[in-house]
């Protein structure tokens, strides 16, 4: 098994907007490819790590798994719309996919 985990900054008082649009997005858009609650958690930075650092762990088997499911996304008409929703909220380019595998 592996660990896809995704992250991103929000921008100065607009973290809770980045952590709504990303549990919207779980619910409404990640489903669609089976990202379920069981599969995936948020969290928010608190010590050691930026306040403003917002990441959702998804468990996965293996690459080829995240790679079915990130081109099950790129056709989705409500992934990009709300990549567009969550844009102003977020420090640009701050968004980065770090992937490991879990051991045992």
């Amino acid at each position: 098994m592996m660990i896809a985990r995704w992250s991103i900054e929000a921008k100065f008082g607009h973290k809770p907007e980045v952590i709504a649009e990303m549990q919207r997005w779980l619910r409404d858009i990640g489903s669609q490819v089976g990202w379920t609650p069981q599969r995936v958690r948020l969290l928010t930075g608190s010590i050691g790590v930026k306040e403003s650092t917002i990441q959702s762990e998804i468990e996965i088997a293996d690459l080829a798994e995240l790679d079915a499911a990130w081109s099950r996304l790129a056709a989705l008409p409500d992934h990009a719309a709300w990549s567009k929703a969550l844009e102003p909220h977020v420090v640009s380019g701050t968004q980065r996919w770090e992937i490991l595998r879990t051991i045992g």
